[in-house]
C-alpha cells in the first residue's frame, strides 16, 4: 500500500536534530511520494533543496499570509523570487501556501488579500495549481478565487476548514479538498458530514507535518506515517477499505500536480 504526502513541512525546524532518517523511515512505511510545502520565501527554498535531494519529494513555493512582508516594496520583491523558483525548478509542483488568515492576522488584511491574488496571477501565468491556507477568512478567500482573480488550474484546500459552504463552493469551482488530523479529532462534530460531501475524485490527504497530529498522537511531533489515522478515517466514512482509499487518494494526488504515478 502507497500512500502520498500532499502537505507536509520537511525543512521546519522540529525536524533539525533528525531530518534524513525521519524522511527515510517515511519512505520505507510506504509514503511514496511527498509535496514539500513552502509558506515564505525561505521555506521555499529549502523545499525545493529536498525536492532536489530525494526523487520522491516535491515542492511549492509561496508566501502564506502568515509570513508575508509589512510592506507593498518589500512583498513584491519576494513575489518576484517565487516566480523565479518556480519558473526555474521542475519539481515546483504548485504554487503555495497561499491565501488568507484571519486568526492569527486582523490588522493586515488588506496586503493579505493583495499577496494572495499577486500569488493566483503568478500561478495562472505558469500554469500551476495553487495550495490555499484559508483560516476564519471564508468570505474574503472564496469571493477572491470566484469573483476576483479567477484560477486557471484549481487546486487544493489544504488541511481544508470543516465549513460546509467552503467545500461546497470549493468543488463547484474544480478544487480538491485535503484532509488533515482534525477530522480524527474527537472534538470534531461535523468531520463525517464534510467527508461524506466530498466526492471520491476529489479527496487528497496530508499530515501537515510538524504540526496537527491526528488521534491517537495529537499533541506529539507529526510525521507522514500518520497519513495512515487520516486515511483510516476516510474509509470509515466512506465504508471503503484502508487500502482503497489510500488508492484513490494517491492516484488523486498524482493528477492535482501532474505527478507521474509510476
Amino acid at each position: 500500500m502507497n500512500l502520498f504526502e500532499q502537505h507536509a513541512h520537511y525543512d521546519d525546524e522540529k525536524f533539525d536534530g533528525d531530518r534524513e532518517k525521519i524522511i527515510e523511515e517515511i519512505f520505507k512505511f510506504g509514503v511514496k511520494k511527498i509535496i514539500s510545502a513552502g509558506y515564505s520565501l525561505e521555506s521555499s527554498k529549502k523545499a525545493i533543496e529536498l525536492s532536489e535531494k530525494y526523487d520522491y519529494i516535491y515542492a511549492t513555493c509561496g508566501i502564506s499570509p502568515n509570513d508575508i512582508p509589512t510592506n507593498n516594496d518589500e512583498l513584491q520583491t519576494q513575489l518576484e523570487k517565487v516566480e523565479k523558483l518556480a519558473r526555474e525548478n521542475k519539481k515546483v509542483v504548485a504554487i503555495g501556501e497561499i491565501g488568507l488568515d484571519y486568526y492569527w492576522n486582523k490588522e493586515n488584511k488588506e496586503i493579505q488579500k493583495q499577496a494572495f491574488i499577486k500569488q493566483i496571477k503568478i500561478a495562472n501565468k505558469l500554469n500551476l495549481p495553487i495550495v490555499i491556507h484559508t483560516r476564519e477568512a471564508v468570505d474574503d478567500t472564496l469571493n477572491i478565487v470566484r469573483n476576483i482573480e479567477k484560477v486557471i488550474k484549481p487546486g487544493v484546500f489544504h488541511c481544508c476548514p470543516l465549513n460546509r459552504e467552503l467545500v461546497k463552493q470549493a468543488l463547484e469551482l474544480g478544487f480538491y479538498i485535503s484532509f488533515a488530523g482534525p477530522i480524527t479529532f474527537k472534538n470534531s462534530k461535523n468531520a463525517d458530514e464534510i467527508i461524506k460531501m466530498v466526492p471520491l475524485d476529489r479527496i487528497v490527504i496530508e499530515t501537515d507535518s510538524p504540526y496537527l497530529s491526528p488521534e491517537p498522537h495529537r499533541g506529539k511531533r507529526n510525521d507522514s506515517r500518520n497519513l495512515i489515522h487520516i486515511a483510516e478515517k476516510i474509509a470509515l466514512v466512506k465504508e471503503l477499505s484502508l487500502e482503497e482509499i489510500a488508492k484513490i487518494t494517491f492516484e488523486n494526488a498524482c493528477k492535482l500536480y501532474s505527478i507521474r504515478t509510476w
